[in-house]
């Protein structure tokens, strides 16, 4: 319900505004001679007044008073209903996807409204799009966004949704301007830049959509974080375009610097939502830091920062998609680390209804508004539009996947390039920037194309996808979140890895990925994280983000498969509770012992005893340190102990090497050291390395033995 009250005055508003009219200052003040005939005028003395009440009303209706607000509530509601239907609907949700039904519920809803009152339904307006609608739904994407694998397929990502994003708009905006001169008749008077202004908004491909479908598919993780990451990042290129497209437009005149100055343009826009972005992601965590008094309004800074950097954006003329998901990326790991578990489970519920109310209300309008009457028809202007974003999607999809298939370990397979290349799938955002063109001729033509390739892409490639992921075969997400085992060991490898690539002098990503943890740990963490969770040991950290993740459930990981052999009963919430207890105290104790722990940063550190100990070199033998001064008295015996109190047990094996340690009693010292300097060139080294066993003594391999059993009763405790 909180979710409710939140967007109710804020849609109010842009959905409804000419409801509100009357309540601004510049609407006409009411006179006598135009007030209800309900009210009525005392015309005794000619004087205009209005007339008191007779008798005391009990019961009264104004539904203008509430109008706004009561009816937003009754499109939530109505949505809602739709979707809750859905899933209680068997077998549909397995053949229709969910956005489908959504679309086809207001396109009932939208002939009704203009069957009975013979006009247009209300439609969406951009305003309430881009500024209510959409920022929960990027922040629940930007909040929720898997960072390992979004990050270690950045370079892929970007690639994507920058290059290919510049080879939709040219390759279909160009296309279109030819379909044009082609056709004169019909299309003569539509311009260049109006054929690139509707390719940037018509290859906007929408993460609406694809998370709808692609979050019920459980594709392998690979595919979806680049579709995804793909979708996402491809909006903030085509609104930034659109905008550049759209001044173009404006100017008298477009000269070579002015195509300059746009490109520094688009680069600004980006690195400027960027920037602002981190901005306030840093600052709501450092805010967070301050909430232990006040836990119950933690959860508020989350929210007020991420739609601030968004708004902030927005003014500036930047990019609010690219500045609210970094918001959410960067303040994620601190403020979890602030906050508390309720306030923690508080976030993501509300972020996840938040999301799923604007979705909801995304698709319905998009039903709405596609029963009007401003549609333009022209076949070759539609079919050429609905062909060229099939074909200029699925070259450039296979184009740049050649290119970086040379670059990455994980090569994309053909069969995912073709889910990426299927799954472009148009939405809401193409039918708000198309409303956003100036009016021109030609405007209700682009409308209608838009209309058509939203419900072709949605309706079509939707309900195909499903079945062709199981006709292709692709690889399918098998399992659920990883166990604290898995994580820890994934950590040692990467660890591993950033330690080779030093090595080596690769500067690859696990070296980078290395380089900013320890300035995450050394500075940020320090920072921006209270005193108290400060010591906290990383095995606990990972215990409990996996232990929040099953909380709030993994909606993207598939269900648990069940053996149906198994009787075993499911835990008590009390035994769990005990569980969870038990390995947490222990974690702890186990952090707080002094063990030594060694990393490639601290590597040149003793931090075992305390103690001054002489370092390892590679180039020394390690049964050369163990075979020092073991002859001789008891004293000597006795120093070589010492000498040897630090050496673990891998060190102790060396004295099982088969080389001779310990000379007979019979043999005097002096021969044996007479012995260690003979010549190695010499021939009888040589056989003493060749068979060293057949000139040992029976007694020599019974001090050696001895010897053995006497340096493992020294590590006994």
């Amino acid at each position: 319900m909180a979710a409710l009250w939140t967007l109710s005055p804020l849609l109010s508003a842009c959905l409804f505004w000419p409801a509100c009219l009357a309540l601004t200052p510049g609407a006409e003040p009411l006179h006598p001679q135009n007030l209800p005939s309900s009210l009525g005028l005392n015309s005794s003395d000619g004087s205009p007044s209005v007339d008191l009440p007779l008798a005391l009303r009990v019961f009264s209706v104004d539904y203008h008073h509430v109008q706004a607000p009561f009816e937003i509530v009754l499109w939530i509601m109505l949505a809602s209903l739709a979707k809750l239907g859905f899933h209680w609907s068997g077998r549909v949700p397995a053949v229709v996807p969910e956005s489908c039904l959504l679309i086809m519920v207001g396109l009932l809803v939208g002939g009704v409204i203009y069957g009975v009152r013979h006009s247009a339904p209300p439609t969406l307006s951009a305003d309430a799009f881009f500024l209510f609608l959409l920022p929960p739904i990027v922040l629940d994407a930007g909040y929720f966004l898997p960072g390992r694998l979004f990050f270690e397929n950045l370079g892929t990502i970007l690639w994507y949704a920058v290059l290919g994003t510049l080879w939709n708009v040219l390759g279909i905006g160009l296309s279109l301007y030819g379909v044009c001169l082609l056709a004169q008749s019909s299309l003569g008077d539509v311009s260049l830049l109006h054929c690139l202004l509707f390719g940037s908004l018509i290859s906007a491909v929408d993460p609406v959509a694809v998370l709808s479908v692609f979050h019920e598919m459980h594709v392998n993780e690979q595919l979806h974080i680049l579709v995804f990451g793909e979708s996402l990042l491809n909006d903030a290129v085509t609104v930034v375009l659109y905008k550049l497209f759209e001044s173009f437009l404006r100017l008298p005149a477009v000269s070579g610097v002015d195509v300059f100055l746009g490109g520094c343009r688009v680069l600004l826009v980006g690195l400027g939502g960027l920037f602002v972005g981190l901005f306030f992601g840093l600052l709501a965590a450092l805010t967070s830091r301050f909430t232990s008094r006040a836990q119950v309004i933690a959860p508020l800074f989350v929210f007020l920062y991420s739609y601030l950097s968004y708004l902030t954006s927005e003014m500036l003329h930047l990019s609010g998609i690219m500045a609210i998901v970094t918001c959410a990326v960067t303040m994620k790991q601190y403020v979890e680390a602030n906050v508390s578990e309720r306030s923690n489970t508080s976030i993501q519920y509300f972020l996840k209804m938040w999301s799923s109310v604007s979705e909801t209300l995304i698709f319905i309008f998009l039903g709405v508004s596609t029963i009007q009457d401003v549609h333009m028809w022209s076949w070759p202007f539609v079919c050429s539009t609905l062909l060229l974003c099939l074909v200029w999607r699925a070259s450039g999809v296979l184009l740049l996947t050649a290119v970086v298939n040379k670059l990455r370990r994980n090569t994309v397979t053909f069969r995912d390039q073709f889910i990426i290349a299927y799954g472009g799938m148009r939405g809401a955002i193409c039918f708000s920037l198309v409303f956003l063109i100036d009016d021109f001729p030609k405007k209700r033509l682009f409308i209608t194309t838009t209309i058509v390739v939203i419900l072709f892409t949605v309706f079509v490639q939707g309900m195909t996808i499903k079945p062709l992921v199981e006709l292709l075969d692709v690889k399918r997400k098998k399992r659920g979140l990883n166990t604290v085992s898995e994580e820890i060991h994934s950590r040692l490898i990467d660890h591993l890895l950033a330690g080779i690539e030093d090595v080596v002098g690769y500067w690859g990503q696990h070296y980078w990925k290395d380089k900013f943890e320890q300035f995450n740990k050394k500075y940020l963490r320090r920072f921006l994280i209270r005193d108290d969770h400060q010591a906290r040991s990383s095995i606990l950290r990972v215990y409990q983000e996996l232990e929040r993740r099953e909380q709030r459930g993994d909606e993207e990981a598939p269900p648990p498969v069940v053996d149906p052999r198994s009787h075993s009963r499911p835990l008590l919430p009390e035994e769990m509770e005990s569980i969870r207890r038990i390995l947490s105290r222990n974690l702890q104790h186990f952090n707080n012992m002094q063990r030594p722990a060694y990393s490639r940063h601290t590597l040149h550190q003793d931090a075992t005893m305390g103690r001054a100990r002489k370092p390892l070199h590679r180039h020394q033998s390690l049964g050369e340190r163990c075979t020092y001064n073991t002859q001789g008295e008891d004293g000597e015996f006795n120093g070589s102990r010492r000498g040897r109190a630090g050496l673990s047990r891998s060190h102790t094996v060396c004295s099982m090497s088969p080389r001779p340690v310990l000379q007979d009693a019979s043999v005097p010292a002096a021969s044996a050291q007479t012995r260690g300097r003979v010549d190695p060139d010499s021939e009888a080294f040589r056989e003493e390395q060749i068979s060293p066993e057949q000139h040992e003594a029976p007694a020599e391999r019974a001090a050696r033995k001895q010897l053995s059993f006497v340096l493992e009763s020294e590590k006994q405790p």
